[in-house]
């Protein structure tokens, strides 16, 4: 075939079109119609979810507009008069905002770079764990004060901090401190506080998803190694750790999205008025402007600007561990 004939007939076939595309949009109604007739039974469990969705996800939507108005408690949202971004303005020039910014990220990079890789190594030790008893009992222990509340857990670390609590005894016995002194009122102590105390918290719980991937690699691939001599640390790292990248990777990314949105929670129940200097995060300021100020419209335009920075690092982390996946997304 010369290149005349070549060239007419890759010009006479038609590009590939999605047989979707092809049929008209009254046809493809029409056979959507008919398999939600089909399956009617399984489709309308759905419904409860979308209205759910609509309701609370969706509708309240509508409510970021007082980010641009001057709205108060006597106003609706449609009579409240507009402001531009007068209020995104004076965020910019607020440094109370800026010093809870530096605290939440502050926070927030402890618990990345501490409170990430801990459930990862414990899930590990939990799975190469041999004793069946023993192993379920760790489990155990580990998951529990993930389902104790932070009002339960503050109170707990609230009484062991005080200057009759436990760290302070400990701390004396062991000759670490002469004198006794209430922790939680230390400012420059809070970050560590609060850091190690979610990851007591959430650590256990944090291995679950860790543990179902572990739990379906192929044993042979460890007998393979066994065979071949490595050691039990050298299975980990060439087998165990490539087999959970995705899902680590995938928690990375919905951490990395939530640097700015520290536990609101853990943070009114351990800040107290001496250590508001380190302790008062994003979530815990537009609360008290928004709630306990009034300021509606101020403690709106704050959490809109946090969650497009979160859209953003979320974007960004995908894109970055995208590559370290082979160019896949794991979104």
């Amino acid at each position: 075939m010369n290149k005349t004939s070549a060239s007419t007939t890759s010009a006479s076939i038609p590009p590939a079109v999605p047989p979707s595309a092809k049929k008209p949009v009254g046809q493809r109604i029409k056979e959507f119609v008919t398999d939600y007739k089909r399956q009617w039974e399984i489709q309308s469990m759905v419904l409860p979810g979308i209205i759910f969705m609509i309701i609370f996800c969706y509708i309240p939507i509508y409510g970021l507009t007082i980010a641009f108005k001057n709205y108060t408690v006597i106003d609706t949202l449609s009579t409240a008069p507009w402001v531009g971004l007068d209020n995104f303005r004076i965020i910019l020039s607020d440094e109370y905002f800026w010093d809870a910014v530096i605290n939440t990220l502050g926070i927030s990079f402890l618990k990345l770079g501490i409170g990430f890789i801990i459930p990862i190594i414990l899930a590990i030790m939990i799975y190469e764990l041999n004793m069946g008893r023993f192993k379920k009992f760790v489990q155990t222990i580990s998951y529990l004060p993930h389902f104790l509340s932070w009002i339960v857990l503050g109170g707990m670390l609230i009484t062991w901090f005080s200057t009759s609590g436990l760290f302070n005894e400990l701390l004396l016995n062991l000759g670490l401190i002469s004198k006794p002194s209430n922790i939680l009122l230390d400012a420059g102590k809070y970050w560590w506080i609060a850091t190690l105390s979610d990851i007591w918290k959430e650590a256990g719980w944090g291995t679950i998803l860790y543990l179902a991937i572990m739990a379906k690699i192929d044993p042979t691939y460890y007998e393979a190694a066994r065979i071949d001599g490595a050691g039990r640390l050298r299975q980990i790292w060439n087998i165990t750790l490539p087999n959970m990248k995705a899902i680590i990777s995938l928690n990375l990314i919905l951490t990395v999205s939530g640097l700015l949105g520290s536990n609101l929670d853990q943070t009114l129940v351990l800040m107290n008025s001496q250590n508001r200097e380190k302790a008062e995060v994003i979530n815990s300021y537009v609360y008290r402007m928004g709630m306990t100020q009034g300021d509606f419209s101020y403690a709106t335009a704050v959490g809109l600007g946090v969650s497009i920075v979160s859209v953003i690092l979320l974007l960004m982390a995908n894109k970055v561990t995208s590559k370290l996946n082979d160019n896949q997304s794991v979104l």
